[in-house]
């Protein structure tokens, strides 16, 4: 009998490869942080002794689920400047208030609230794009969640640094500085085609072939982005970029709602990648990314909620459902987004749109034990016939009282590990009082 550091015994187990595969009544082995294996729960009884046992009959174990687009410290900002078109709310709402706030210690705040919010809902990895990376950074490795942390790029001076060339400068040190980290991988993240010139977008197509990481970026987001872009340089912003030397397959494309049959090719021959942030993209009215389509043409589609400034909550679970409805509406085709794809694009697709898909994404022995227990007992889940179906059409992210990143226990019966929530408490409150006031 071999001794491992934990067993979990579930009532179903979703591994995520293949897609639709629903085990049965099988236990997680876990050992330093991997997945060691997954079998029937009365094999696992005979061939391990674990340190911690974990009996979760009526819950569904499911890979960790990946925001792939956060701007995890507007969690400060969460309903500032609601129902307003997207260049209003940011022109006359969003950046004055960051630029009055905007400071190390918002984006601390802010982050742990993200990082509190998106355990409890089973994120257990995120992908961001926002000012002071390196304090988003050390809230990841303080609280134990993984994280890809988007090295901002804008023309304009921010608190954070005056032009392009200081925060490439600062994308080199924190790319050097994590590299080697267990839990937290960098991107290059210029913000839009419309916030960066040339230049700078030529010098970050070399820094990412020559780093091998990802290009995070807003793109298509809206109509008026087009028209802009084709008024100013002649170009669709992805064929600006194209010629850049930008599209690869190392770029995630945020948002995609303006794609026509060349855009889709350019992705589709770039092998690049698209960020669905559905909730978001339909409270600002953005328009309507294309998913099916994409999915046709062989496209990785992964999934983001963008900052709870826009959407308003940091919830994949919503997403996927979101995502999955949407895209029949649209298509007219019921099995447009199947459940078990809404779920791979929640998991395995981020993974593969940040190149970390082996680490992550799927329950596979090998792979870190980045895992979520969801309680199908809940009165909203039963009975349960098809239990991917329910998770992704009928689980909340209330259900989800588990959550484990790299074998940690990080969320134990819906109570978090690593934070102390009155402190928490104390400090969002802080920074209501503080903005509200001057709002």
């Amino acid at each position: 009998m071999r001794h491992i550091d934990s067993l979990i015994f579930a009532g179903w187990v979703i591994p995520g490869e293949p897609e639709d595969r629903i085990l049965e009544k099988h236990a997680l082995a876990i050992h330093e942080g991997k997945i060691v294996t997954i079998l029937p729960i009365e094999e696992a009884v005979r061939e391990f002794s674990a340190r911690v046992t974990h009996r979760l009959p009526q819950h569904a174990l499911i890979p960790g689920l990946i925001n792939t687009h956060t701007h995890a410290a507007m969690t400060l900002l969460r309903g500032y400047g609601s129902d307003l078109p997207m260049m209003e709310w940011l022109h006359e709402h969003i950046w004055p208030a960051e630029q009055a706030w905007m400071s190390d210690s918002f984006v601390a705040d802010g982050t742990r609230l993200a990082v509190a919010e998106m355990l409890t809902a089973g994120i257990t990895c995120f992908n961001d794009m926002y000012f002071f990376p390196e304090t988003t950074a050390s809230v990841v490795e303080e609280l134990g969640i993984r994280a890809c942390i988007g090295l901002i790029v804008v023309d304009f001076p921010t608190i954070w640094a005056k032009n392009p060339g200081e925060y490439l400068g600062k994308a080199e040190g924190l790319y050097k500085h994590y590299r080697q980290h267990s839990l937290i991988r960098t991107a290059l993240a210029p913000h839009a085609p419309y916030s960066v010139s040339d230049d700078p977008l030529k010098s970050i197509a070399a820094l990412s072939e020559s780093w091998d990481i990802p290009i995070h970026m807003h793109l298509h987001e809206t109509a008026d982005e087009v028209v802009q872009s084709q008024k100013q340089y002649q170009l669709r912003p992805i064929e600006r970029l194209e010629n850049l030397g930008l599209l690869s397959e190392r770029f995630l494309a945020v948002h995609a709602t303006q794609l026509n049959d060349n855009d889709i090719e350019y992705l589709q021959l770039h092998q690049c990648h698209v960020v669905h942030c559905p909730e978001s993209n339909l409270k600002l009215a953005s328009g309507f990314c294309p998913v099916p389509r994409l999915l046709e043409n062989g496209i990785n589609v992964a999934l983001g909620t963008d900052g709870a400034a826009s959407n308003d909550d940091l919830d994949i679970l919503g997403e996927m459902r979101t995502a999955a409805l949407l895209a029949k509406g649209i298509s007219g085709n019921a099995a447009a987004v199947p459940a078990a794809k809404a779920l791979h694009m929640a998991t395995l697709g981020g993974a593969q749109a940040l190149g970390i898909d082996d680490i992550t994404g799927s329950l596979k022995p090998g792979k870190a034990a980045d895992v979520v227990a969801i309680d199908m007992s809940a009165l909203s889940t039963q009975p349960v016939y098809n239990v991917l179906s329910q998770i992704v059409y009928a689980a909340s992210r209330h259900q989800v009282t588990d959550v484990w990143v790299a074998g940690q226990h990080l969320l134990k019966s819906r109570i978090l590990s690593t934070m102390d929530m009155r402190e928490l408490q104390t400090r969002i409150l802080f920074w209501r009082q503080k903005i509200g006031d001057d709002s």
